[in-house]
């Protein structure tokens, strides 16, 4: 057990822990799963559901609910509150697993240069680029990443909640289960987005040499992970691409040894909401292509990108954001994809109109009749303060899909 962790607060995590365990033992729970492995294998079950109220989180589970004294215990008690919540109010499909995942403690150097940002005084406001790449010669200030693996702290970590945890929940240790490459993100995060944008017309080499260094640190750390034995099976409830799960049977690879995990035994996603094909997919399709299944796509509209995206090795998950057009999606993946929609975030903030839901979900259900659907509702970053509103769409979404 953690030291912090005083005796008042060990009470009401095992409290907490204890109602997670009977949760995940509900027979509803060993059915989702096994849709879910039906689903992932391109076996249409039905138009599947899961829900990540994300931001919208503070106000469903605000902290006054918390009721640990210590920042460690509160931390571990809201994520054992989420899955406890999301049992008791969503009718989606989220498979509440009896365990509790440590996170082996993987290090990076990084890039050797950091982000820099200016900030609003409004703690949920926006933000801006401040660059730190403004030449050509400053992307020889970028060093590639090296990769640590801190031994002694895994086993702490491993030993601390076995004692808080062990006899009620299975605690599993993980090294680098989600892997998902953002190369235009990290670089837009250095260079500055209105830059970049101008980079492509006016200095495309330049932005052509910054994506082949991150495409080649990227490479280079998955080999690291490799060479440390650092990667873990994501073959279950990890969290894959923009939304979904990684339940299948199709990975590990048959000839794979579980002491040593590969990326052919492995999900693995990018995304480019930035841009797209010659400065971002042509250098992450290489990246991506060890790996045994991909998924791609996160809020970037891909409608007239898809014959791109479908150009990505082993490429089954793909998201189709809230401004894509569903009905030319559905046509073009027809029952070969997992089409990953993303209904908006936003039909859940201002005034909360349940039947214009009702007619958006239906004309999606209705165009992907051939499709092997899944619904992700997230980044809903409010939801005005009406935690209610998660539990009626998923009442109203569930409803449906037991139509199709």
């Amino acid at each position: 057990m953690p030291k912090s962790i005083c005796e008042h607060d060990r009470t009401i995590l095992r409290d907490l822990a204890g109602r997670v365990a009977e949760i995940a033992a509900l027979p509803i729970m060993a059915e989702r799963r096994e849709m879910w492995k039906k689903h992932n294998s391109l076996h249409r079950v039905r138009p599947m559901i899961l829900v990540f109220p994300e931001g919208s989180w503070r106000e469903l589970l605000p902290g006054s609910v918390l009721q640990c004294e210590g920042e460690a215990a509160r931390r571990i008690e809201h994520a054992l509150r989420t899955r406890i919540y999301t049992h008791e109010h969503f009718q989606d499909d989220t498979v509440i697993e009896a365990d509790w995942v440590i996170g082996k403690a993987v290090r990076s150097t990084g890039w050797g240069l950091e982000a820099k940002w200016r900030f609003s005084n409004d703690p949920t406001g926006a933000r801006t680029f401040d660059p730190v790449i403004n030449s050509p010669e400053d992307l020889k200030k970028l060093k590639f990443p090296e990769v640590r693996h801190d031994e002694a702290e895994t086993k702490q970590r491993l030993a601390e909640m076995q004692k808080l945890f062990g006899d009620i929940l299975q605690v599993k240790l993980k090294g680098v289960a989600s892997v998902s490459f953002h190369l235009m993100n990290l670089y837009t995060s250095l260079r500055g987005l209105e830059q970049v944008m101008i980079d492509m017309i006016a200095n495309p080499q330049m932005l052509h040499d910054a994506m082949a260094f991150l495409e080649e640190g990227h490479r280079r750390i998955v080999k690291q992970y490799v060479e440390l034995n650092l990667l873990s099976l994501n073959n279950d409830g990890t969290y894959h691409s923009s939304g979904g799960n990684g339940y299948t049977d199709e990975l590990p690879q048959k000839d794979c040894d579980e002491r040593h995990i590969r990326p052919a035994d492995m999900w693995a996603s990018a995304e480019a909401q930035e841009m797209h094909e010659e400065f971002s997919t042509a250098y992450e399709k290489r990246l991506l292509a060890p790996f045994g299944l991909t998924g791609y796509g996160c809020c970037e509209d891909l409608t007239r990108k898809l014959d791109y995206v479908l150009r990505i090795p082993h490429i089954r998950r793909i998201s189709i954001s809230p401004w894509a057009d569903v009905d030319v999606c559905a046509e073009k993946l027809g029952g070969k994809y997992i089409f990953s929609w993303k209904p908006h975030p936003a039909h859940l903030a201002g005034r909360f109109d349940a039947d214009m839901i009702r007619r958006y979900i239906r004309h999606t259900l209705e165009v992907t009749r051939g499709c092997v659907i899944e619904m992700i509702l997230k980044d809903t970053h409010t939801c005005d303060n009406h935690p209610e509103r998660f539990d009626e769409w998923t009442k109203i979404a569930r409803a449906l899909v037991e139509q199709y």
